[in-house]
């Protein structure tokens, strides 16, 4: 991969210390870290926006299927799995 640009940054002179310190430990230079920080926070913000998406989907796939009248009521929910619940304990009684 090419490095051709720079990017500078304004931190607190205790933070950088820090950070070149821990990277020092590492016997890592600075640049590399940061490249790597970059690329974890680019790959998180991709996945947390796919889970966005995933799950934007599935609720509008719930919605279509309520306003399609395929869905149960919460009440609904709840009365069968009562129900499946009373039969499981009697089977184990």
């Amino acid at each position: 991969m090419s490095k051709e640009a720079v990017f500078t940054m304004k931190l607190d002179p205790e933070l950088r210390a820090e950070f070149m310190a821990e990277a020092a430990v590492e016997d890592r230079p600075a640049s590399q870290v940061m490249r790597e920080l970059m690329r974890d926070y680019i790959e998180q913000r991709r996945q947390a926006r796919e889970y966005d998406d995933y799950l934007r989907h599935k609720v509008e796939a719930g919605r279509a299927s309520m306003r399609a009248g395929r869905g149960w009521s919460n009440g609904e929910v709840e009365a069968a799995f009562a129900a499946k619940r009373h039969q499981i304990m009697a089977n184990q009684a």
